[in-house]
């Protein structure tokens, strides 16, 4: 059947246009047409070519710190301890803290890249094609969506395990005693390890977006067959 209504309705887009074959057309189904499944692989590989290509940058020394992206800036209740840091004549040690943060970061994406491997491994995309038509950063937003809370949960003692690691605990310890001892200031004790697994998960998130839109929107960045097949269905959406 199909191979005596294919030619006709080729002449007739060419020469009249036939309305009735149009409508015979649009009803036979088009090769390599991808299903729900198909599309969630392709979505998959997206998220994991984000984290191959950009949360590994995180992993790197001045990854979180010298990414302006992703740099973790101090908490509103402790920039009035850099502040009078500063004043004091402190700005060094308001320095480094500031950079010790952005090691734990670092150091804790390093350790922990296995979980977010494993959380989009195990994503399921109930509406995947719907997905694929959203804007730059869809995908990446139902896997925040998904996996921030269980990943907080994993991700929080990785961080604090960081801090120890790099040294920041001590650095924020001086830094939070030094203040105290200024007269007349209300003294502080931030929870610096939530804050910081908070603004970690941040970065990575950010990052894997980053490279979702590249690949929504350059072509070579599509560097597998999937990749190729399923994206081309969002290119003239």
């Amino acid at each position: 059947m199909k191979k005596l209504i294919l030619p006709l309705i080729a002449s007739c887009f060419l020469f009249s246009g036939c309305a009735e074959l149009q409508q015979v057309a649009s009803q036979i189904p088009q090769l390599g047409t991808l299903n729900n499944a198909d599309i969630a692989m392709g979505l998959r590989e997206a998220l994991d070519k984000g984290i191959e290509r950009q949360v590994s940058k995180l992993t790197q020394t001045d990854g979180f710190y010298k990414n302006q992206l992703v740099k973790i800036f101090l908490p509103a209740e402790l920039q009035k301890v850099d502040k009078t840091l500063r004043d004091i004549g402190l700005g060094k040690l308001a320095d480094e803290g500031l950079m010790m943060m952005n090691r734990a970061a670092e150091n804790a994406v390093k350790e922990a890249t296995p979980i977010f491997v494993s959380a989009v491994k195990n994503i399921t995309f109930n509406d995947a094609k719907n997905i694929l038509m959203g804007n730059d950063e869809a995908a990446t937003t139902y896997l925040k969506g998904q996996t921030t809370s269980q990943l907080y949960t994993k991700f929080n003692p990785v961080i604090k395990s960081s801090f120890s690691k790099v040294g920041a605990d001590k650095v924020w310890t001086n830094i939070i005693t030094q203040y105290n001892k200024v007269p007349l200031v209300t003294k502080v004790n931030p929870d610096l390890t939530d804050y910081v697994t908070n603004k970690a998960l941040e970065g990575v998130y950010k990052m894997i977006a980053v490279e979702e839109k590249e690949i929504r929107n350059n072509v070579s960045a599509r560097t597998s067959e999937l990749l190729k097949r399923v994206f081309a269905q969002q290119d003239n959406k």
